[in-house]
């Protein structure tokens, strides 16, 4: 049921606009339709073994730097395994690694922006400088330090840290832990901009609570710039998990990501050059078209845009 002030029916207005305005954009409609298509085809990872009867993750010595073929679309790489297999796996967990630490940073950030922008004073002035001092630290040294962390000691079952699952959440946790600072400041930019707003003053004068406001009445009004950070963070996340995955501190073997398979690759250029493009052209093509994504979006989220 509408509300009698019209409110729901231009919130509704607006977030139409923005979708006509996003789909008169065909840069980044086809941005969109590129991220779909490799999310799809890395889900069909399993479908492809079932139906060439091949093992993605089984060593086969005897088939090593096999030619594209009717069984291996694109062949074999140096231990005989499937490559496009194994670039549909490395694609689920490189998308993977870059959809869940996005989320977890962008979560982290939206906190403390909102908390740093509400209170304002000494906890935003406090908040703010802890910013300041992660945007100066050094993530890969940081890396370096965490993963030397024994995982025994901190009561996990043993061999733990030695798994692919834990180099999953390493790069997770560290990527959250540093990358929350650019929506931390978006959300508390927007916060300021919203508190001498009138419905966020009647809320407060009608006794509502600290969280209550934020959660109900300041949060939906700051998503918009929330989703168009998330969207660039992904390319950035994705460009992030392959380099460290390259450096060896990424995803371990046997789970394939497109870093490590870039470096497994790296010794064998000039004997198998495929080995060392398709997942670099792939990382390349995922990441421009998660940038051109997230420029449509932050195109058709303009403000200053709705003016017209």
């Amino acid at each position: 049921m509408p509300r009698p002030d019209g409110a729901g029916l231009r919130a509704e207005s607006v977030w139409r606009l923005r979708f006509r305005r996003f789909r008169g954009n065909r840069t980044a409609i086809a941005a969109a339709g590129v991220v779909a298509i490799l999310a799809v085809l890395s889900l069909c990872a399993s479908l492809i073994e079932w139906v060439n009867d091949i093992d993605a993750f089984r060593a086969d010595l005897f088939t090593r730097f096999e030619p594209p073929s009717a069984k291996h679309w694109l062949g074999t790489d140096n231990a005989g395994r499937d490559v496009l297999a194994r670039l549909m796996y490395g694609g689920q967990m490189s998308l993977r690694v870059g959809i869940v630490a996005t989320v977890f940073a962008t979560s982290i950030g939206t906190l403390i922006g909102l908390v740093a922008g509400y209170y304002r004073g000494i906890l935003d002035s406090i908040l703010m400088r802890l910013a300041d001092a992660l945007l100066a630290l050094p993530v890969l040294p940081l890396l370096i330090v965490v993963a030397a962390i024994d995982f025994e000691k901190l009561g996990l079952p043993a061999g733990f840290g030695r798994s692919s699952d834990a180099s999953f959440y390493r790069i997770v946790v560290i990527i959250g832990l540093v990358q929350w600072t650019t929506v931390a400041r978006l959300v508390r930019a927007s916060t300021l901009a919203l508190l001498n707003r009138e419905f966020v003053l009647a809320a407060r004068a009608q006794g509502a609570s600290a969280a209550h406001t934020m959660r109900v009445h300041i949060l939906p009004n700051v998503v918009s710039p929330i989703i168009i950070a998330m969207t660039l963070e992904v390319g950035q996340v994705i460009l992030f998990e392959s380099v460290l995955s390259f450096l060896g501190l990424g995803i371990l073997p046997p789970l394939p990501s497109w870093g490590n398979m870039l470096t497994n690759a790296q010794e064998l250029i000039t004997q198998a050059p495929t080995l060392a493009f398709y997942p670099g052209f792939l990382i390349f093509v995922t990441v421009i078209a998660v940038n051109f994504l997230g420029d449509g979006l932050q195109e058709a989220f303009d403000p200053r845009s709705d003016e017209g």
